[in-house]
């Protein structure tokens, strides 16, 4: 395996697949360009790389002085310690094709370019694509409808050079994932729900949620699947995440029920939720209901809207009047109150003194409509003039998230949150961020400054805010923003985005010592990123991850056919506790095989088209699972490499 980067994420997608998938592993990274005139200069991916593993290293070091987050877990397997061929470092001014060669391209199963820059990572596939047809490509792009492009384009290159390739291998000779999208979902649900955790990858939208430990006598609802248990200190304040927790007493993912039923006072994470997304990707968290119709709050105030409704009822109860004591036809009497106001109606000299009355209370009705129509026609200019500006947060607003920083990251985010309709305010000091036109079309309240800055957050108003997602690309920033934040109000739910995953171990057990009643999280994206990388590059598109304190569970589409653990086997002979787990088949496999899994479960055959993908849980424990299936399984890391 060949990974080309410059950033933490390279390192770590490296680490991965060497620890993980015991894979030989040659990394390329970019070398300084010497210069006489001019001292060696680190770039900034190498810079950040290198502030990360200082960060790690002190880190370990205090750790191997408290016993604590930098140990190996009690009852860890043998095989974690085994020696691992190390990882093959290459170094090169600029990643040519030659640098390819002489990292062995010709040689390799798979090559990641994970570079930050969307254009290096093309011209290197493009290169690659060329020197090796046969490679399977893993590339880092930010462009969703560029990746999808580029698939298509390096897969039939590879067609063209070697027309005899089989084009089910061409299927998965391209992917091309964003670490943004990989990590967006964990980030704003963390943010929304706390310890929820969701993926959506595929058209599915999987949500698993930390349910608390259930009372004397009562048994935890395990919704579709028991995902894991949570470790024995997740309550405890000076926890972190359960990382003191170790052996029995740590997290144990994909327990059995037995394992369930005997784990009294521990938490669990459960899969709650799986839905199919709209063609617009928002699942079922779409909003309905206001297509259609005039968007009249967005153009004019609450204050000028009761204004209106005052002289409408006042007109109304005007005409009821004048009905009532002339008694004219209601439409005549209606007419007549509509002239008196407009004041184009002959005055009432001759008419009854209750007439006279009503007409007079109709003038006075008349001159109050003119300020308000020309109210009106200012604020409606003003709404017009301000949609190409970015709107400040409203005064009375409350219950929102105030997201920092506007990047790649933070703009997804962004735009998750708002397809669930939750209120944001960003916080972003470049007006030319990538995500500033995305707060403006979407009539995002947006505050321009420095967060740092005295009265940036205030504006934001953090205080009446329900949660804090500080995702700029500086530690130091998100750390300084979330003291800050924490400091106006004490139990405000916090969400950082740390480059390093270390440093933000270590960052949340000080602010959960600190602040034990307030929600704190800490998040690499990195970290959330890489195993998707090391999937895709092992010839699996994994659907997606979801934390588990500082483990990770994957999510993965296999094929049965041929599969030796999971052929001819039964679902409940499939399952091995704490290793892998069989959750749902896809219906779209050969008819009768799905139809016969959910008849098993006691559920209802899916008729229509078969071609949409539908998934069956709850699987019978007795189904057979046969060559024709499709499956989706749920496993640690180790665990997907041994299925891989």
């Amino acid at each position: 395996m060949i990974v080309c980067g410059d950033d933490v994420l390279a390192h770590r997608l490296a680490s991965e697949l060497s620890e993980v998938y015991r894979e030989q592993v040659t990394l390329v990274v970019p070398g300084a360009t010497p210069s006489p005139q001019q001292p060696d200069a680190p770039r900034p991916g190498r810079a950040m790389a290198l502030f990360g593993g200082v960060t790690a290293a002190v880190t370990r070091t205090a750790s191997a002085h408290t016993g604590t987050a930098g140990a190996p877990p009690a009852g860890a397997p043998a095989a974690a310690e085994e020696a691992r061929t190390p990882i093959r470092i290459v170094e090169a001014v600029a990643i040519d094709e030659d640098t390819l060669l002489r990292a062995g391209i010709d040689r390799a199963a798979a090559l990641a370019l994970v570079h930050d820059d969307d254009e290096t990572n093309i011209r290197h596939a493009l290169a690659a694509r060329r020197l090796s047809p046969r490679l399977r490509l893993v590339i880092r792009l930010y462009n969703r409808k560029l990746g999808q492009h580029l698939e298509n384009l390096l897969d039939q290159a590879a067609a063209v050079a070697e027309p005899g390739l089989d084009p089910s291998v061409l299927d998965a000779a391209t992917t091309v994932l964003s670490d943004a999208d990989t990590a967006a979902p964990a980030l704003a649900a963390t943010a929304v729900a706390g310890t929820s955790k969701v993926v959506q990858a595929g058209g599915l939208l999987l949500r698993a949620v930390d349910r608390p430990p259930p009372g004397r006598g009562q048994i935890a609802d395990p919704g579709l699947c028991t995902l894991a248990l949570l470790s024995a200190t997740t309550n405890d304040p000076a926890g972190i995440e359960g990382s003191h927790s170790s052996g029995d007493l740590g997290p144990q993912l994909l327990p059995d029920d037995r394992a369930v039923a005997a784990a009294t006072g521990r938490g669990t994470v459960a899969l709650e939720a799986i839905s199919h997304a709209g063609p617009n990707g928002n699942g079922a968290a779409a909003r309905t209901g206001s297509a259609g119709f005039l968007p009249v709050a967005s153009f004019f105030s609450r204050r000028l809207r009761w204004s209106l409704a005052g002289v409408v009822a006042a007109v109304a109860g005007i005409a009821v009047a004048t009905w009532l004591t002339t008694g004219d036809h209601p439409l005549h009497a209606a007419y007549l109150t509509l002239l008196d106001i407009f004041a184009i109606g002959d005055p009432a000299l001759e008419e009854q003194t209750s007439r006279q009355v009503l007409q007079i209370l109709a003038g006075f009705t008349g001159l109050l409509v003119l300020p308000i129509i020309v109210a009106g026609l200012l604020e409606a200019l003003g709404t017009f003039r301000s949609a190409t500006s970015l709107r400040r947060p409203s005064r009375t607003l409350s219950g929102h998230v105030v997201l920092l920083g506007l990047g790649k990251v933070g703009t997804r985010v962004l735009a998750r949150l708002r397809a669930l309709d939750i209120p944001v305010v960003c916080v972003e000091s470049d007006t030319e961020a990538r995500g500033i036109a995305l707060a403006r079309r979407l009539r995002v309240p947006t505050v321009v400054g420095d967060v740092t800055e005295e009265g940036v957050l205030e504006a934001a108003r953090i205080h009446r805010a329900h949660a804090l997602l500080a995702l700029t690309s500086v530690d130091i920033t998100n750390l300084e923003a979330a003291l800050a934040g924490r400091a106006l109000r004490p139990d405000l739910r916090v969400a950082l985005r740390l480059y390093d995953d270390d440093f933000a171990t270590a960052v949340y057990r000080t602010l959960r010592a600190a602040h034990p009643e307030a929600l704190t999280r800490s998040r690499s994206v990195s970290h959330l990123a890489a195993p998707a990388f090391a999937g895709a590059m092992m010839g699996r598109q994994i659907l997606g991850a979801i934390p588990v304190e500082r483990r990770v569970l994957l999510f993965a589409a296999l094929d049965v056919a041929g599969h030796p653990l999971l052929e001819g086997r039964t679902v409940a002979e499939a399952f091995v506790p704490g290793t892998w787990r069989v959750i749902a088949l896809e219906t779209t496999a050969p008819p009768g095989r799905a139809g016969r899994g959910a008849r098993q479960n006691g559920g209802d055959e899916r008729g229509g088209d078969r071609s949409q993908p539908h998934l069956v849980w709850q699987l019978h424990p007795g189904y057979v699972l046969s060559p024709g299936d499709r499956v989706v399984v749920a496993a640690t890391r180790r665990g997907l490499a041994e299925l891989l």
